[in-house]
């Protein structure tokens, strides 16, 4: 089985990702695991984040490596929270604190469209000069009322009015096949098996 680094220790996008790759006989270990820091993410845009991770953990490890920078753009707020996602409400990381930052940015605002947005990164090392890049977005809108026990992050707030759900109302298998980290997933997977 091919090892590839996931740039990330978030435990919940490396089960996501995990099930769509374990079938092509990719195990994704997490660079936590392989002592591997995480990397800075200073850029303005999901792209450069995504690659500034990937090569970090490939240079640390040796190993190809798969980042995923990904967050939510919501229309009336200029694309806030954008790159800033997991750290709108500051630090320490906290969803909670970022979905009621969220909520009282939106109070009063008519215009709830937002989309997930996520850039995925593989390198097959550190210094790769054309890394694989895949680009998915999810539309929807922003409600007033958590709904949901699945997911993570603002998926309780994150309505899909084609599934009449939020996302953390979806099963696995529905959210991975239409989120934004699911479609950038599988056009990674197309240029994948080109390699394979």
């Amino acid at each position: 089985m091919q090892k590839i680094v996931l740039a990330s220790n978030n435990a919940k996008k490396l089960k996501e990702l995990s099930a769509l790759l374990t079938p092509l006989g990719i195990q994704l270990i997490p660079q936590g695991e392989l002592g591997v820091p995480e990397a800075e993410e200073p850029h303005h845009t999901f792209l450069e984040n995504a690659l500034a991770k990937a090569r970090h953990a490939a240079q640390l490890t040796g190993l190809p490596a798969l980042a995923d920078d990904s967050g939510l753009c919501v229309k009336a707020l200029g694309g806030a929270p954008g790159v800033q996602s997991a750290r709108y409400a500051g630090e320490p990381k906290s969803d909670a604190r970022n979905n009621e930052k969220l909520l009282a940015a939106l109070t009063g605002v008519a215009d709830r469209r937002a989309h997930f947005v996520s850039l995925l990164v593989l390198v097959r090392h550190g210094d790769d000069p054309q890394p694989l890049v895949a680009e998915g977005e999810w539309h929807g809108e922003i409600i007033d009322q958590y709904r949901g026990e699945g997911g993570f992050g603002y998926d309780p707030l994150f309505y899909v009015p084609a599934e009449k759900a939020t996302a953390a109302e979806l099963s696995a298998e529905v959210k991975n096949r239409l989120s934004h980290r699911g479609q950038a997933m599988a056009r990674l997977l197309e240029r994948l098996k080109l390699e394979l």
